[in-house]
């Protein structure tokens, strides 16, 4: 009997929210491999706000998903099947910008299996040393170039790029303030991830807080969300400060034009650098970037959550945890079990 592939697919251009009707589970029975291809069954795919990026036509760093063509996406996949001398199946792999599927065949020669590094769960390479976290550190390091004594303000800091921002400043001898939309958020940044202060924007104004934790003003501002709050942190920068703009997550939903930022004009005053930038400009040196982080990761020095849902037929619905802030750490949907867990 023919073994059935499960995938989503694109079928209308989601309007402000993903609604069930954008997208459709649909199965087909696997095709047989071709020299040099594996198939692997996924066992994490990653959310991410890019994806909601992907399924609208705006110009992009990528081509947008067309209508009738299967979801992008990243994650973690056990090789069952190969016709690539270099993986068997029982490897596991980095199935890189595959599909939301059940199964992905892919090229063997662009896959990396993934090694197993001591005391380290599989989910870390989804996010410290997987996209996420080299996402955190080439924008920190690279763009932002932090400094011993600086002050560095994260927003979306309780989320799997933010997260590992903020403890990678601290590393760098920061003082660290990270802006979340909860309590629980809040707490965990404290107390898990070391940050020096935190920020409940719900509840606290952002701009008085601000002002409380950052009394010299604000030398970094790694950018993940736009809006009224990227303003807010805007008008406090110090002069020859830096912006690594690394996501506008409050705008990807959005149906109308957004406005501002009002405080446009501070960057010129400060002199601060803006750059925005996508991870995948840094593929050449993610062994760098995976180096570090796993060093780091293993002396304790990186504290990481991830949020996990269960359930292919879930990924579409659980997106909108990303938009409205209900993860802690990395969103992921885990597909199927992990080797040798029932």
């Amino acid at each position: 009997m023919t073994e059935m592939n499960k995938t989503w697919i694109l079928r209308a251009r989601p309007v402000g929210e993903v609604k069930e009707t954008d997208l459709e589970l649909v199965e087909a029975p696997l095709a047989p491999l071709n020299e040099g291809e594996v198939r692997a069954r996924t066992i994490y795919l990653s959310l991410d706000p890019t994806n909601r990026i992907w399924m609208s036509d705006m110009d992009a760093y990528l081509p947008p998903v067309g209508l009738g063509d299967p979801m992008r996406g990243g994650g973690l996949g056990l090789v069952t099947e190969s016709r690539f001398d270099g993986l068997e199946p029982g490897d596991i792999v980095n199935t890189g910008l595959a599909h939301w599927s059940l199964y992905n065949t892919l090229p063997g020669a662009g896959l990396a299996k993934m090694p197993q590094l001591p005391g380290v769960p599989l989910t870390a390479f989804m996010g410290p040393i997987g996209a996420t976290g080299m996402t955190a550190y080439f924008g920190l390091m690279d763009i932002g170039k932090p400094k011993e004594g600086e002050t560095v303000v994260v927003s979306a800091a309780a989320g799997a790029v933010g997260s590992m921002v903020g403890q990678i400043a601290k590393i760098q001898g920061c003082r660290v303030v990270g802006i979340a939309g909860s309590d629980d958020k809040c707490k965990w940044l404290l107390e898990n991830a070391g940050f020096d202060a935190a920020i409940n924007y719900k509840k606290e104004d952002v701009g008085a807080m601000l002002d409380k934790h950052c009394p010299d003003g604000i030398d970094i501002n790694f950018e993940n969300v736009g809006g009224e709050i990227m303003d807010t942190v805007i008008a406090r920068l110090n002069d020859f400060s830096r912006m690594p703009l690394c996501g506008l997550i409050s705008t990807y939903n959005a149906t109308d034009p957004v406005p501002g930022p009002y405080n446009f004009a501070n960057l010129l005053m400060r002199r601060t650098l803006v750059k925005g930038f996508i991870v995948i400009d840094y593929y050449p040196r993610f062994a760098e970037g995976i180096q570090q982080m796993a060093q780091w990761l293993m002396e304790g020095k990186l504290k990481f959550e991830t949020d996990v849902v269960r359930g292919l037929e879930n990924a579409p619905s659980s997106l909108s945890r990303l938009f409205e802030g209900k993860n802690l750490g990395k969103l992921v949907v885990q597909v199927s079990d992990e080797p040798n867990k029932s």
